[in-house]
């Protein structure tokens, strides 16, 4: 069973896998939806990992990451053909038996009658003690194991079941959105702002401050430079850096207002 009742949430992490997505034969859509669900909420990723279906390295991964005490999000490889090897390899890792579980078992007969069987209903085969996440879209289900919640590799059936893990687990921990509060520098050198930037992540520790340098097509040089936070601490810590911008009379333009993100 996943935990649902800590003090603080813990490093959020994505597993995309599929030889699929590693090939270029499908372009990844997760991890823009995963940011779209969990950035609202006030939840930001620290990594994300994608894998292929070999199962020695997948196993090898699961383990790590169970191990670490991360929230983590997985995609793909939950499917009943033997190309799909993510149930399988989350057992090995936890060292725990495979075993069909009765509610899962039940969904995928409510589904599909008869033709679950002989094979469909192996989907329903997951680590002794995982729980089930319900998939609105066809209820074939996930699952829940150690912090860990895996779901389809379709990002349609996804999305709906990473919603329901957040609001029945994770509802507690939500918090503000951060926002974003940036500008542009025009033909400016990431060069000349570094004392600036240590000296500014040394004034606001809570905030995080971010370069983004780019080349117009005209050669001109730009640099976003912004800081990311909670509302009023972002706004403290954007109007800091106008003020030195200013100071040194760079030219520069305004971006948008603040976004959530």
């Amino acid at each position: 069973m996943c935990s649902q009742a800590k003090s603080s949430l813990p490093t959020i992490g994505l597993l995309i896998i599929g030889d699929e997505v590693l090939s270029g034969k499908r372009q990844d859509k997760h991890l823009a939806q995963a940011n779209a669900l969990l950035r609202p909420k006030g939840f930001a990723l620290s990594w994300v990992r994608i894998l292929g279906d070999e199962p020695q390295r997948l196993t090898a991964t699961l383990k790590e990451t169970f191990a670490s005490g991360d929230l983590v999000f997985s995609f793909g490889g939950i499917g009943a053909t033997p190309d799909d090897r993510t149930r399988q390899c989350a057992a090995e890792a936890l060292g725990r038996p495979i075993e069909r579980h009765p509610q899962a078992v039940a969904e995928i007969e409510a589904q599909f009658g008869n033709e679950a069987y002989p094979n469909r209903v192996k989907m329903a085969e997951y680590p002794q003690g995982a729980s089930i996440i319900p998939n609105p879209y066809n209820r074939v289900p996930g699952f829940s194991v150690a912090d860990h919640h895996f779901m389809p590799g379709f990002p349609m059936m996804a999305k709906g079941m990473m919603q329901w893990v957040l609001e029945t687990y994770y509802r507690d921990h939500q918090s503000t959105p951060t926002v974003e509060r940036s500008l542009r520098l025009v033909n400016g050198h990431e060069s000349e702002w570094i004392d600036f930037m240590q000296a500014f992540e040394a004034r606001f520790p809570d905030l995080r401050l971010f370069s983004l340098p780019s080349i117009r097509p005209d050669g001109k040089r730009h640099i976003e430079l912004g800081v990311e936070g909670q509302p009023a601490l972002a706004e403290q810590g954007f109007q800091a850096i106008v003020q030195e911008v200013q100071r040194r009379q760079a030219p520069y333009e305004l971006s948008d207002d603040a976004v959530p993100v």
